[in-house]
């Protein structure tokens, strides 16, 4: 029997371990991050269809919506500053989005409205 229950207790340990190892593995799958690579879309709403991009870039030139300049370079996963940045609705035409659009450093962009963070960079 004293063999048994270290022997038991080896066994119970390995399969928490197994369990503890494996719990980041299985949250990883559900949210989609990957450990060491910058995501390429940052949210999974629907956005600009390909098709549809040429006539939105025509339809923001038109618009001639204001551009605005951030020190940092216009990445996907990047967040705009809280001040001095103006998004605008994307037009029902161009397809249903949650993101607004905005011209920043002369790249036109989606973004993720609460939390200022892009998206999609369009041109």
């Amino acid at each position: 029997m004293s063999k048994e229950l270290p022997m038991r207790n080896r066994i119970l340990a390995l399969a928490a371990l197994g369990v503890a190892l494996g719990a980041p593995v299985a949250a990883q799958a559900q949210t989609g991050i990957t450990v060491g690579r910058a995501p390429v879309v940052v949210d999974s709403g629907p956005t600009i269809a390909v098709e549809q991009r040429p006539a939105f870039r025509d339809y923001v030139v038109e618009q001639r919506v204001p551009a605005f300049r951030i020190p940092d370079r216009v990445v996907v996963g990047a967040t705009l500053p809280e001040s001095g940045v103006t998004y605008y609705d994307v037009p029902q035409r161009f397809g249903a989005t949650t993101y607004r659009y905005t011209v920043v450093n002369g790249e036109t962009v989606l973004v993720e409205p609460r939390s200022r963070r892009i998206v999609e960079v369009l041109d």
